[in-house]
């Protein structure tokens, strides 16, 4: 088991081949920024300290990722990884053994780091390294005739014969901190670009006669690091492809595995079954019998046993009890809590509001800031006007009331148990438990009034209805 080291993420750069204001370290994968993949990773491995350097857009890289076992430094030039690493060393323990790592490489194995760490307390340099399909613009690895690790080289400072080769610098090395920093002072902007490369460490260790390890991943996709769109969203597949077989070998059925997206965390009970094109955001937990239909958006929700979400309902912040219908086109917004057997029909959006058990609103209609009781039907088109235009009020609703079509209930106001609520009324005082409570204007039918039209259009046949 290797002792905790220092770590230090790399997350200065811009990104330029990203096209976007967002530093890079930030751009989302499943749900959470780059960098903050990385860091999950290396936390595995219980740090002394962490230090992350920043650069571009240093200070929404910081405010984003924040933690109280984490330390920003600023790297301002940005003069290449090498420098970043001296920049790093400062804020980190002088002694012990050191990874650095970078914050746009989100899929890097945290066993694979802890091997890195494991060799370097060995006295070593060591480095995480892959073979690759296609190793275009990444670092090579320069290997003796013994298989020893001898340099790397970058893409823009190599020649054609070590451009041929396909295992890669992954950029995550560990080395006892002593000589990191003594190996990192020495450093000199000697290549194209006029950067300093933390990869000519590896040749200075060399020099000094003291070994350099590697261990390399079969996993091509673990060490891939991200620079462009396209990248990002070929990663994106990856991650998502892998918590659908994750799903499917725990028992959830999934209509298509490659159209499903986990932007947080998702746990399945039993047979729990999920339609193409859904979106899993925060923490979300679907309970035994539970299903979900096609293009469904859900964050932050409890989804009790046996419920049945159908197509195209969004929801968000919200607790579905057991047995309960939701949609098709339905919208619960944060604080709604829903008890067994409630029934939320197309159109139906609700906010910050609970519904007994047993209550129904199956048609174009708004609940919010309202406690309703079990066994309420509330009609098509009714609504809970909760706010006066400065605050919002709360509306409750008793138990057995039926709310019928085209009512609107001005909040505040109660009504009272198995009141019911004449259909078209408005209501703005309080509905009398057992009786029935309206509101009506006088039908009229006029005679021989007549509908107003537009003027006919010059040469064209008056088609308009005449009143004798």
């Amino acid at each position: 088991m290797a002792a905790a080291p220092n770590v230090a993420i790399l997350a200065a750069g811009q990104g330029k081949r990203m096209r976007s204001a967002l530093p890079k370290v930030l751009h989302p994968l499943a749900g959470r920024p780059l960098a903050a993949h990385v860091l999950a990773a290396v936390r595995e491995l219980r740090p002394r300290a962490i230090a992350m350097v920043t650069g571009h857009g240093a200070d929404d890289v910081e405010a984003a990722l924040a933690a109280p076992d984490l330390r920003f430094v600023r790297q301002d030039p940005p003069r290449g990884t090498g420098d970043a690493t001296r920049i790093a060393l400062g804020a980190l323990p002088a002694d012990g053994v050191t990874l650095i790592g970078l914050g746009d490489v989100p899929l890097v194995p945290a066993d694979a780091l802890a091997r890195l760490v494991e060799m370097a307390e060995g006295g070593r340099l060591a480095l995480l390294t892959a073979r690759v399909r296609e190793p275009f613009g990444l670092g090579r690895v320069l290997r003796a005739a013994d298989g020893s690790v001898q340099a790397i080289v970058e893409e823009r400072d190599a020649t054609e014969a070590q451009r041929s080769i396909d295992e890669i610098n992954t950029g995550f090395i560990a080395a006892p901190t002593a000589m990191l920093a003594r190996w990192v002072a020495r450093l000199t902007p000697h290549n194209a670009q006029g950067e300093y490369y933390l990869t000519d460490v590896v040749a200075m260790a060399v020099a000094e006669g003291l070994p350099v390890g590697a261990h390399t991943v079969d996993d091509e996709a673990s060490v891939a690091g991200v620079n462009d769109r396209a990248q990002l969203a070929a990663l994106e597949r990856i991650v998502q492809r892998r918590r659908a077989q994750a799903l499917m070998l725990a028992g959830t059925s999934l209509a298509d595995p490659d159209r499903i997206d986990i932007r947080g965390s998702l746990a399945c009970g039993r047979d729990v079954t999920i339609d193409i094109g859904c979106v899993f955001e925060g923490d979300v937990r679907i309970d035994d019998g539970a299903s979900i239909g096609p293009y469904c958006v859900l964050r932050d929700i409890d989804v009790g046993p046996g419920t049945r979400i159908e197509a195209f309902s969004h929801l968000d912040s919200a607790s579905i009890g057991r047995n309960c219908r939701i949609g098709p086109y339905a919208r619960l917004r944060p604080g709604t809590k829903l008890a067994e057997d409630v029934h939320i029909g197309n159109f139906v959006e609700v906010k910050a509001s609970t519904l007994g058990a047993a209550s129904k609103a199956n048609h174009l209609a708004y609940i919010g800031d309202a406690t309703v009781g079990s066994r309420v039907n509330y009609g098509a088109g009714s609504i809970t006007a909760n706010y006066d235009g400065a605050n919002k009020h709360r509306s409750i609703i008793g138990d057995d009331v039926h709310v019928g079509s085209n009512c609107v209930l001005i909040a505040p106001i109660s009504v009272g148990d198995g009141a019911t609520i004449g259909g078209g009324s408005t209501i703005v005082h309080e509905a009398p438990a057992g009786q029935l409570t309206l509101t009506r204007a006088k039908q009229l039918s006029i005679a021989r009034w007549r509908r107003p039209r537009k003027p006919a259009k010059p040469g064209a046949p008056d088609s308009g209805a005449k009143t004798e």
